[in-house]
């Protein structure tokens, strides 16, 4: 679209202001309404559509405020500026928070107004750059809502492929957080059974005498409160996959039925005499060694070895960083929708700042505080002084999430130096050169450094 057939919407309840506006405008080659307040703005985006609207913001009648709160209603995508006389701080929060676009003072100038307009075309048209290139990336990067580039994960994709369509036990492994549930909901899609339900239950947030009612039913009297019969999660699940979360907290008791359910594919409920068939794929998750649960004899040799026929490792966050760009772009899109907010990008320090965080609580972790930066932030893009404290001043020096998986001292000092190095421009504001002196080491020998560990 060429800037002759913008269209701005120019709503103000002064007729020399609208005329002067107009005017300026039109002389600039856009294409404008006017209306005198917002009841009538809206008459017009009913009927018309609007690249841009500026909007006054004290005017009798319906103000700008309660114009951008009905708007806001109707899925308006224009992009709003605010004017005002009578400018608050206060008030073009409460603006921008409605979902203005911007904000501008009276009285201003002719130019003032003009790039105003252009900023925001120019960010519209980022951001629309940014949308097509997210969605190109998620086209390449995506596996059945998981975003990821890395090697491993790339690895992981392929497994599902190759084993999705069989009914083989998998057992996934990985940290808290690291989205083992993804991984299961995507073999289960992926496979034939994808046509079947997909049941999830995490076996530690149960009691036992629940757990092993909600897993294999129970018929009527078969205990207090049991009224009337009810089917277990592999009746409900026949057909299709049941995954069953934390296996490792399941009681000794229920991994002998467990086991034999696994065996038999026949489920007896609660009470009952008598075992009905059940056709259920078992994909199991935990973020515990259950190798080291079988030598503690807190978790069955024979059920562990009947579930671990096909192993899935979800490797933590913190070694795959490569991935971590594209969750931010993932998670920025997806709570701008949810929470109506308007962010365009994270500044290039605060996405370094991201990468370099250890994440002890892996992707999830990750979609929090992308979550909670979004709430707080007042602007269009994330910076770093927005982000949570611990994400800012990364893990304390000494901290084993700093260690490599290695005793090599050569490896560890690479660890180490670069940690270090981000510390002192992080608190020098990346001056490179103070940064050197706190380093006790040259500026010369600092830029080698920053080069070899990749430090922008």
């Amino acid at each position: 679209m060429t800037q002759m057939s913008k269209h701005i919407l120019v709503i103000d309840d002064e007729p020399n202001l609208r005329h002067m506006l107009t005017v300026v405008l039109e002389k600039a080659g856009y294409t404008v309404s006017s209306a005198a307040d917002g009841t009538a703005a809206l008459s017009l985006t009913e009927t018309n559509s609007f690249d841009l609207i500026l909007c006054d913001l004290r005017m009798p009648g319906m103000d700008g405020l309660a114009f951008l709160r009905e708007v806001s209603t109707q899925g308006l995508d224009s992009a709003i500026i605010m004017m005002s006389a009578y400018g608050t701080i206060d008030t073009a929060v409460d603006a921008m928070k409605l979902g203005a676009a911007d904000y501008i003072s009276k009285p201003f100038k002719p130019d003032e107004i003009l790039l105003k307009l252009g900023q925001i075309e120019e960010r519209n048209r980022l951001r629309q750059e940014n949308i097509r290139l997210r969605n190109a990336v998620e086209e390449t990067f995506s596996f059945q809502n998981i975003l990821a580039k890395s090697e491993s994960m790339q690895n992981i994709f392929d497994t599902i492929q190759k084993i999705s369509d069989y009914k083989t036990t998998v057992l996934i492994t990985g940290e808290s957080g690291t989205g083992k549930e993804l991984i299961a909901r995507a073999i289960h899609h992926n496979g034939d059974r994808k046509r079947g339900p997909m049941v999830a239950i995490n076996c530690g947030g149960l009691p036992q005498n629940l757990l092993e009612s909600e897993l294999f039913g129970h018929v009527r009297g078969a205990f207090t409160d049991a009224r009337k019969d009810k089917k277990g999660l592999f009746q409900e699940a026949s057909g299709g996959t049941l995954f069953l979360d934390e296996i490792a907290e399941l009681p000794l008791s229920l991994q002998v039925k467990l086991l034999r359910v696994l065996q038999d594919e026949m489920v007896r409920p609660l009470g009952s005499n008598q075992s009905a068939k059940v056709d259920v794929r078992i994909i199991a998750a935990t973020a515990q060694d259950l190798a080291e649960g079988v030598k503690q004899a807190s978790f069955r040799d024979d059920l562990f070895y009947r579930i671990n026929v096909i192993s899935i490792h979800v490797p933590p966050l913190r070694e795959r960083r490569e991935d971590i760009p594209l969750l931010i772009d993932h998670f920025i899109d997806k709570f701008n929708k949810r929470l109506h907010k308007a962010i365009q990008e994270i500044r290039p320090d605060a996405l370094q700042c991201l990468i370099d965080y250890s994440w002890p609580g892996n992707v999830r972790e990750l979609e929090n505080v992308i979550e909670r930066t979004i709430v707080l932030t007042e602007r269009f893009e994330i910076c770093r002084d927005e982000l949570p404290d611990e994400v800012r001043s990364g893990p304390a020096a000494g901290d084993d999430t700093w260690a490599v998986d290695s005793i090599s001292i050569k490896a560890n000092t690479i660890v180490l130096e670069k940690s270090l190095i981000q510390r002192a421009l992080r608190e020098t504001n990346n001056n490179r050169t103070h940064a050197a002196k706190l380093l006790e080491i040259s500026h010369p020998t600092l830029l080698s450094k920053m080069k070899a560990y990749r430090i922008s």
